[in-house]
C-alpha cells in the first residue's frame, strides 16, 4: 500500500490508528497504537519472517470528532462487555446460593461455557442481519433486555429458592444476556464505524475500561458488606451468605442504573447534529446509514470493518477459506489465550482461598477479578506504545502457547478442591502466599490483553501482516474470521476448565462436581 501523500496527510496526529478493528463481545479490546511514520515503496512480493515486523503509513481518515460523540461512544463501549463482566464478578454470590451441594463446584464453568456458547451463535446471527435493522432500534431493544435481565439478577438477591431452581435461573439469564449483548454489540460498532478512528477509539477504551470499574465497585461493596457486622459476632466465610447478598444487590443495582443511563445517554446523541451529519436514522430494515465523504485515494482503509458494507467479490466463502487458511497463525494464537484464559480464569481462579484466616473470601475473591482486570487493562495500554509493538506472528504464537505454565502455577495455589466441609488443614499449597497469587493474576491478565490485541490488530494489518498481501479487500474478512477465532478460544476455554477441574479431583465427573 502507497503511503499518504499531501498535506493534509502530513498533519495527522501520531496518535492516530493503525490498524482498526471490530472486537466481538467478552474479548479484550486494545487501543490502537501509534504508527511509526516511514516512507517505503509500494510492496506486493513475499516478506521474509524478519521483514514481517516493518511498518508502514496508513492513510487515516482526518476531522474533528464532536466530544460529546466521543464520551456516549466510552459509555458505549462499557455496555457493551457489562453483561459479562456482570456475571463472572458476581460468582462468589452464585456459589454462596449453591454452597452445600455439587452444583457449587462446576457452577462457573457451566455459566462460561453456557455464555460463550450462546455468545458465539447469536454474534453470527446479528453480523449476518446488522444490515437489516435499523441499529437505534436494535441498541434500544438490547439495553433495555440487559437492564431487565440485570433488574432480575438484584431482585434474586431478596429471593430464596431450592438451589437447582437457582442455578437453572442464572443459566438461561446469563444466556439471555450474552443473546443481547451480541446484538448490542454489532449495532454500536456499526454507528461507531460511521464516525471514524476517534469513536473507535473512545469505544474500545470504554471495554477495556469497564472490567476495571466493575471489579472495583465489587470490592467497595463487598468491604462494605464485610465490615458491617459486629465485632463480636461469630464468622464463618464459608456458610455465611449475608455479606454476599448485601454486595450482589448493590452491584446489580448500580449495573442496572449503568444500563439505563447508557440508554439515555445514546438517544440524547441521536438527537445531536453532529450525529445527523453522519447518520441518517430511519426506522425500518436496511436504513440509517450514510457514509460520511471521503477523498477518493481514502475510500478503502483499514477502518473500515465487520460492518463496512458487502463483499466486492463474488465467491465470498472461498475468500474466507483462503484468508483462514493464510492468517491460520493468528487465529491460533488468538483462539489459545482465550483457551488458557477460561481454562482456568474464573471457574478455578475463583475457588483459590486466602492462605490468611482473617481475610474474608468473598473479599479476597473480589480483589481476585480487580486484579485479573487491572492486568489485562495495562496489557491493552502497552499496545499504543510504539517500542513495545510486537508485530512476528511467530513471536506472538510463542507468547500465546507459553501461557500454558499458568495453569499448573494456579493448581499449587490454595485450591478448594471440594465442598468447604470435607477440606483438611493437613496439605499446604505449594504457592502458600496471597501476594504471590495476585502476582500471578496480575501476569495472567496483562499477557491477556497484550497478546490478544496484538495478535488481533496484526491480523488485519496490511502494513504488518504479509499474508494479506497488499490487498485492501481482505482487511475486513481477516478482522472477521480473527474475531470469530478469538470467540471459538472462548468456547473451548469454557470447555477446557471442566478437564482442569476433572484433572483437580483426581480423574472425577467435573459435570457433577
Amino acid at each position: 500500500m502507497r503511503p499518504g501523500h499531501g498535506p493534509r496527510q502530513r498533519s495527522l496526529s501520531a496518535s492516530s490508528s493503525d490498524a482498526l478493528y471490530h472486537p466481538i463481545p467478552q474479548a479484550p479490546v486494545a487501543a490502537n497504537p501509534a504508527p511509526r511514520r516511514l516512507s517505503i515503496s509500494e510492496v506486493d512480493v513475499e516478506l521474509s519472517e524478519a521483514e514481517e515486523e516493518d511498518v508502514f503509513e496508513q492513510p487515516v481518515v482526518a476531522g474533528y470528532l464532536d466530544s460529546r460523540i466521543r464520551w456516549v461512544h466510552f459509555i458505549l463501549g462499557s455496555a457493551v462487555l457489562l453483561p459479562w463482566n456482570t456475571l463472572i464478578t458476581a460468582t462468589p454470590f452464585f456459589i454462596s446460593r449453591l454452597s452445600g451441594t455439587s452444583l457449587a463446584s462446576v457452577f462457573s464453568s457451566y455459566l462460561s461455557i453456557a455464555f460463550t456458547i450462546s455468545n458465539f451463535g447469536f454474534l453470527a446471527h446479528a453480523t449476518a442481519t446488522a444490515k437489516q435493522v435499523s441499529p437505534a432500534r436494535r441498541v434500544l431493544t438490547a439495553m433495555l433486555a440487559l437492564a431487565v435481565l440485570t433488574l432480575l439478577l438484584t431482585l434474586s438477591t431478596y429471593t430464596h429458592g431450592p438451589p437447582g431452581l437457582f442455578f437453572a435461573f442464572v443459566i438461561v439469564n446469563g444466556v439471555s444476556q450474552a443473546a443481547a449483548g451480541s446484538y448490542l454489540q454489532t449495532s454500536v460498532i456499526a454507528v461507531a464505524s460511521l464516525f471514524g478512528p476517534g469513536a473507535m477509539q473512545s469505544l474500545f477504551s470504554g471495554q477495556a475500561a469497564v472490567g476495571v470499574a466493575v471489579s472495583l465497585v465489587q470490592v467497595l461493596s463487598a468491604a462494605a458488606s464485610v465490615n458491617d457486622r459486629s465485632p463480636n459476632a461469630p464468622r464463618d466465610p464459608t456458610t455465611d451468605g449475608r455479606a454476599e447478598e448485601k454486595s450482589a444487590f448493590v452491584f446489580f443495582g448500580l449495573s442496572f442504573l449503568f444500563l439505563l443511563v447508557s440508554a439515555a445517554a445514546y438517544i440524547w446523541m441521536t438527537r445531536l447534529p453532529a450525529y445527523h451529519a453522519v447518520v441518517m436514522s430511519e426506522d425500518g430494515p436496511g436504513k440509517g446509514f450514510m457514509r460520511p465523504s471521503l477523498d477518493s485515494d481514502d475510500q478503502t482503509t483499514e477502518t473500515h470493518g465487520l460492518v463496512s458494507g458487502p463483499h466486492r467479490r463474488a465467491d465470498t466463502t472461498a475468500n474466507i477459506l483462503r484468508i483462514a487458511k493464510a492468517n491460520l497463525i493468528y487465529e491460533l494464537s488468538v483462539a489459545y489465550v482465550f483457551i488458557v484464559t477460561l481454562a482456568v480464569f474464573p471457574p478455578i481462579t475463583v475457588s483459590i482461598q486466602p492462605t490468611n484466616p482473617a481475610t474474608h473470601p468473598l473479599l479476597f475473591s473480589a480483589l481476585h477479578f480487580l486484579l485479573y482486570n487491572i492486568g489485562d487493562f495495562i496489557g491493552r495500554y502497552l499496545c499504543s506504545i510504539p517500542s513495545l509493538l510486537l508485530w512476528s506472528a511467530r513471536r506472538l504464537a510463542a507468547m500465546s502457547f507459553a501461557r500454558t505454565i499458568f495453569i499448573p502455577l494456579f493448581l499449587m495455589c490454595n485450591l478448594q478442591q471440594s465442598d468447604p466441609a470435607s477440606v483438611t488443614s493437613s496439605s499446604t499449597p505449594i504457592i502458600n502466599s496471597d501476594i504471590a497469587f495476585f502476582v500471578l493474576l496480575l501476569l495472567f491478565g496483562l499477557t491477556n490483553g497484550y497478546v490478544c490485541s496484538m495478535t488481533m490488530i496484526s491480523a488485519a494489518s496490511l502494513e504488518h501482516n504479509r499474508r494479506l498481501k497488499g490487498r485492501k479487500e481482505d482487511v475486513d474478512i481477516a478482522a472477521t474470521v480473527a474475531s470469530f477465532s478469538l470467540v471459538t478460544g472462548l468456547v473451548l476455554g469454557s470447555i477446557a476448565s471442566f478437564l482442569v477441574r476433572s484433572a483437580v479431583c483426581g480423574g472425577c465427573n467435573p459435570f457433577k462436581g
